[in-house]
């Protein structure tokens, strides 16, 4: 079983390590965030591009998006029911409204698992800002020390 140490008994090396440690997690963290943000404007977006599959632009000339950066001419054929991407290349037809509570619903799923890193995520910056804190004021008392002793001879 594992021993819990003190962070103020590490020596400066231990801390430098901690701290490294930290930091690396807190980009983890960070990351995770930024991806699930990312994806939330993704289906966001969506939500927002069906509020133009209306009845008047039935038959009207529309780019169709094959990759992020390649379009192909095209024709709105029904505004009854759409294609929605639901991952991994699979794809299902849906009535507009029902895509609408599609995307509602992963907007709301990727929020709560926002909200479930965001206290993880403040409590590791706390934790970094401590031994960093702590690192410093080693550092300071070890530099008072040897110029202390190099006065002192």
């Amino acid at each position: 079983m594992a021993k819990e140490i003190p962070i103020n008994e590490l020596n400066i090396p231990q801390l430098n390590q901690l701290a490294e440690q930290l930091n690396q997690e807190l980009e983890q963290m960070q990351t995770l965030m930024s991806n699930l943000k990312f994806a939330q404007g993704k289906f966001n977006d969506s939500k927002e591009c069906l509020s133009t599959i209306v009845k008047s632009n039935e038959g009207k000339h529309m780019l169709v998006p094959l990759t992020s950066c390649m379009y192909a001419d095209g024709e709105l054929d029904s505004t009854e029911n759409v294609m929605i991407d639901i991952g991994t290349g699979y794809y299902v037809e849906k009535s507009v409204p029902e895509a609408k509570k599609y995307f509602d619903r992963k907007m709301e799923y990727l929020s709560k698992k926002m909200e479930e890193i965001q206290g993880p995520l403040q409590e590791k910056f706390r934790m970094k800002q401590g031994v960093m804190e702590l690192l410093q004021m080693k550092v300071q008392a070890q530099l008072q020390a040897s110029q202390t002793a190099a006065a002192k001879s």
